[in-house]
């Protein structure tokens, strides 16, 4: 049996003090057809800052494939018209983005009477951590708390332990989620709560670790949402992982982050197409498992490795201006 542990970042907790209205926002699919049109996507892409009035959901990475992009009610005609000057194909998935949030919206905020956690709704931060909680109250031999660290706000990171058989040594799987926070309800917010200058907040933790950092996809300016932080592990959320993980490191067999949109499984590496000493075995057991997702679910995933499946464009642009 192996042991399995789950880190539920409290990142997840860093919502904006005012709450943010998303009100007749659209959520675009968009499709580029020639490269005139990626190519305007992608720069558009970059310049997306946490003042910006629309979004990427899924950047584009390449002509023929799907993107996704959030508009706010006021830049919808001159988007709409860039997609017909263009020849982008486009696509209308959600009419009005706040309408959607109120139907996901936590319990709590409809004034359902209060269960437990369950699968069928976005749950707060709180009750997620009182439902791990609850969990190692009802199963002490089988559930341990973890506590490894707190946030930049001082909220606690909270994970479980969960192992059948605890004195025996055995491999170890670690999951982590919600490493960025931008589910419904904390209103789209994707980087930490570090502040980082008079109007600006935050680094995209997932790109503040030491392994490449900053090589490609990442950006310098505070403002934007892939900035990576003044260097390698500035967020105390990322620092407090790096921590737990090299406690864990020596038998740990498998790391799975979870992330909640684009429906991709996705392998080493981010920053080159060299495939893994193990890639065709990864490869083989992602194509298993999304068929047995399929079967059940209809659910129709891509995968492969990050750099040939969603920065294949970083690299090509680093490649042009001579690095």
């Amino acid at each position: 049996m192996k042991l399995f542990f789950a880190l539920l970042l409290a990142i997840a907790g860093s919502a904006l003090a005012e709450k943010v209205s998303y009100k007749n926002y659209k959520v675009y699919k968009i499709t580029p057809k020639n490269d005139q049109a990626l190519q305007a996507l992608r720069n558009l892409d970059e310049a997306v800052t946490e003042f910006s009035r629309f979004q990427f959901w899924e950047s584009p990475s390449k002509l023929g494939r799907n993107a996704t992009l959030m508009v706010a009610p006021e830049m919808q005609e001159s988007m709409e018209n860039m997609f017909e000057d263009l020849d982008i194909h486009s696509q209308v998935m959600i009419e009005n983005v706040q309408d959607a949030i109120n139907r996901e919206s936590p319990r709590n905020a409809r004034n359902i009477a209060r269960i437990p956690v369950d699968w069928t709704d976005y749950n707060t931060l709180d009750e997620i951590n009182e439902w791990l909680e609850s969990l190692a109250v009802e199963f002490p031999d089988v559930i341990t708390i973890l506590k490894p660290g707190k946030s930049h706000l001082g909220r606690d990171i909270v994970g479980v332990k969960f192992d059948l058989t605890p004195n025996v040594e055995k491999e170890v799987v670690f999951m982590e989620s919600n490493i960025h926070a931008r589910e419904w309800q904390n209103r789209m917010w994707r980087k930490t709560r570090t502040r980082y200058n008079i109007f600006c907040y935050g680094a995209d933790p997932n790109r503040n670790w030491a392994y490449q950092w900053m090589n490609g996809g990442s950006s310098q300016n505070p403002c934007s949402e892939i900035y990576a932080g003044p260097r390698a592990f500035s967020e105390p959320s990322v620092d407090v992982m790096k921590d737990f993980i090299a406690s864990v490191a020596e038998n740990m067999v498998a790391y799975i982050d979870f992330h909640s949109f684009s429906q991709m499984l996705l392998l080493p590496f981010g920053h080159t197409t060299d495939p893994l000493m193990n890639y065709d075995e990864m490869m083989e057991i992602a194509e298993v498992a999304l068929e047995e997702l399929r079967q059940v679910h209809g659910t129709e995933y891509v995968w492969g490795n990050i750099a040939e499946t969603i920065c294949k464009h970083i690299l090509q642009k680093l490649h042009n201006n001579g690095y």
